[in-house]
């Protein structure tokens, strides 16, 4: 049976989520996450999407997209695994699949949901008990936001950042207060997304 379509719009905002196959390491070393951040980088020129917040987890990851150009979506997220998989499969002589399935895509149709999806994703690491210091954690967009660390993937501000406050000092440290806060409902996305 063939696979339905996507539905996609332009200018629409998405939350992807990969993770690798049977739940295994997609990231190894710093190297993995770096080649990883590179090829976003090199096929963000390529195609009209932006990413608008991301986290690189062991085993999964997270990215918030902006689809400028709505059927360039799936072509960015083909070409940018395809390349790590490759890449992933030469480095450890692996054979067969790097990613479980196709990524999943969740059509974020509410503001509200913009900045609260950007929160989820960022405080990931923290919840996994990674990092005790989102700051120290440097395989996600939150030191963009929180510091304005750029290194070349955030090429447009989530809207709803810009609205915390009137100066860059403001801003950030709303942010980092507003990331910083657990929400209740946070494990049952997690069983959502079969992360955990």
């Amino acid at each position: 049976m063939p696979r339905r379509a996507r539905g996609l719009i332009d200018g629409g905002y998405y939350h992807i989520v990969t993770r690798g196959i049977d739940r295994r390491r997609l990231f190894r070393y710093k190297q993995d996450y770096r080649f990883f951040l590179q090829t976003i980088k090199k096929y963000l020129l390529k195609f009209k999407v932006n990413i608008i917040h991301y986290c690189l987890m062991p085993n999964h990851l997270h990215l918030v997209i902006k689809a400028e150009k709505a059927e360039d979506l799936p072509k960015f997220m083909q070409v940018v695994l395809q390349v790590y998989a490759i890449y992933f499969r030469k480095k450890y002589r692996s054979y067969g699949f790097v990613f479980q399935n196709r990524y999943k895509s969740c059509f974020i149709n509410k503001d509200s949901y913009l900045l609260e999806c950007a929160r989820y994703i960022e405080s990931n690491p923290l919840r996994a008990g990674i990092t005790t210091a989102l700051l120290e954690y440097p395989w996600s967009s939150f030191s963009f936001y929180a510091k304005g660390i750029d290194n070349g993937i955030i090429k447009a501000n989530n809207p709803l950042y810009l609205e915390l406050g009137k100066t860059e000092q403001e801003r950030q440290q709303r942010y980092i207060d507003y990331v910083s806060q657990e929400r209740p409902y946070e494990h049952i996305v997690d069983k959502a997304f079969k992360i955990k």
